[in-house]
């Protein structure tokens, strides 16, 4: 197993658990990095629906808030819209 001169249990050990993490990330498929690709565009897509729909909300609010604002102002029962 060891080609070196000298024999260590703890060298040997090492030189054990280097070839095997080799041979794990040689036998392994290379899609990780696809998958870390598909992650980051679904966060994106669902990012971008997350604010797209929080513009809509805070657009619905600013709206009603001009006319609560108006009817206030109006409050002297001139105006039949509130």
């Amino acid at each position: 197993m060891n080609r070196l001169p000298v024999s260590h249990p703890a060298l040997d050990f090492m030189i054990a658990f280097v070839r095997g993490r080799i041979d794990r990330v040689r036998r392994e498929e290379l899609s990780r990095g696809a998958s870390a690709v598909e992650w980051v565009v679904i966060s994106a897509i669902v990012v971008g629906i997350v604010v797209a729909i929080g513009f809509t909300i805070k657009g619905a609010l600013n709206g009603k808030a001009d006319d609560v604002k108006n009817c206030i102002d109006n409050a002297d029962g001139s105006s039949s819209n509130c």
